[in-house]
C-alpha cells in the first residue's frame, strides 16, 4: 500500500498534516501528532502494516502489541478518506 499522490504530508516539530490536493476526493485537513507523521512518511513509498508496525517499534519506546492497534486504525481512517492506493 502507498499514499496516494492526491495527499501531500507537511510535518512540523509537533504536529503532521494530510492535505488533499484538488485531484482528491476527500476534501478537508487530516492532523496528528509524531508518529502519526511518521506513518505518513512510510507510507510515501511502498510498505504494508506489518513493516509499519515493525518501524514504529524500532523508534518509538512502545511494544509491537501496543503499536499494531494504532497503526491499523489510522490505516483504516486513511482508507475512509481515500487517501490509500492498495
Amino acid at each position: 500500500m502507498k499514499l496516494k499522490e492526491a495527499f501531500l504530508v507537511h510535518n512540523t516539530d509537533r504536529e503532521s498534516f494530510l492535505v488533499p490536493t484538488g485531484a482528491a476526493e476527500f476534501s478537508g485537513l487530516v492532523r496528528g501528532n509524531a508518529v502519526f507523521g511518521r506513518i505518513l512518511e512510510l507510507l510515501t513509498s511502498e510498505t504494508g502494516e506489518e513493516e509499519i508496525v515493525a518501524a514504529l517499534t524500532e523508534e518509538f519506546d512502545a511494544s509491537a502489541d501496543r503499536i499494531a492497534p494504532d497503526v491499523k486504525k489510522t490505516l483504516s481512517a486513511l482508507r475512509g478518506i481515500g487517501a490509500l492506493d492498495e
